[in-house]
């Protein structure tokens, strides 16, 4: 299992965990649930996402984020099961006013969750490919650069545009979102209109 998970992060040429791989695909083949490893594919903030990352880290000699381990079997406290109290308490704390006392994730539906955090991670891996990049002729290392940080830039700018509308959506204020995004509202508007009307079905 940890060499498909291996295979699927690109080996050597990063890229971001398919929802589609091979690794998740075995995975609801071994426990006889097909539909278990396409919805844990695209849950990026849960432990099997973890643990793939871990092992991949591994492979690539690569430290972890900050505040996590390397052991694939390590589990970070937000992964670790909650007890009754402690949900019951964050229940408690969850108002309905929309976009302040909501929690992110009782707001944002957990497809746009994923999709962020996978344009994030795949804007993340492009920039660890530029690690010694500035080497070498110029019009190489150029190239390089300014491919990497090209795809980087434009997971972002759909990173930006994702979060932006999930928190539209939940009731936070156009005007906070643009101040916070660091670009005028109209802009923002008029981005977030485009990426509506190219979904069909999306009425948000």
């Amino acid at each position: 299992m940890a060499e498909l998970a291996w295979a699927d992060s690109g080996a050597g040429r990063p890229r971001p965990l398919p929802a589609d791989g091979a690794f998740c695909g075995r995975l609801g083949e071994r426990v006889g649930r097909a539909w278990l490893g396409p919805l844990s594919a695209v849950d990026y903030g849960g432990p099997l996402i973890a643990w793939m990352g871990a092992v991949i880290r591994r492979r690539r000699g690569e430290g972890g984020p900050p505040g996590y381990d390397n052991n694939p079997w390590w589990l970070p406290q937000e992964h670790q099961p909650a007890t009754m109290a402690a949900r019951l308490r964050v229940l408690a704390k969850e108002r309905s006013s929309p976009g302040s006392g909501t929690t992110w994730r009782s707001a944002v539906p957990a497809e746009r969750r994923s999709l962020i955090t996978s344009l994030i991670g795949g804007a993340e891996e492009q920039l660890t490919q530029l690690r010694g990049a500035q080497q070498g002729k110029t019009v190489d290392a150029a190239r390089q650069l300014l491919g990497s940080l090209g795809r980087a830039a434009t997971l972002i700018d759909q990173a930006v545009r994702e979060t932006s509308a999930g928190a539209l959506q939940a009731g936070v204020a156009l005007e906070d979102l643009a101040q916070w995004a660091r670009l005028p509202a109209d802009v923002l508007a008029k981005a977030l209109a485009n990426d509506r009307n190219g979904r069909p079905g999306d009425k948000g």
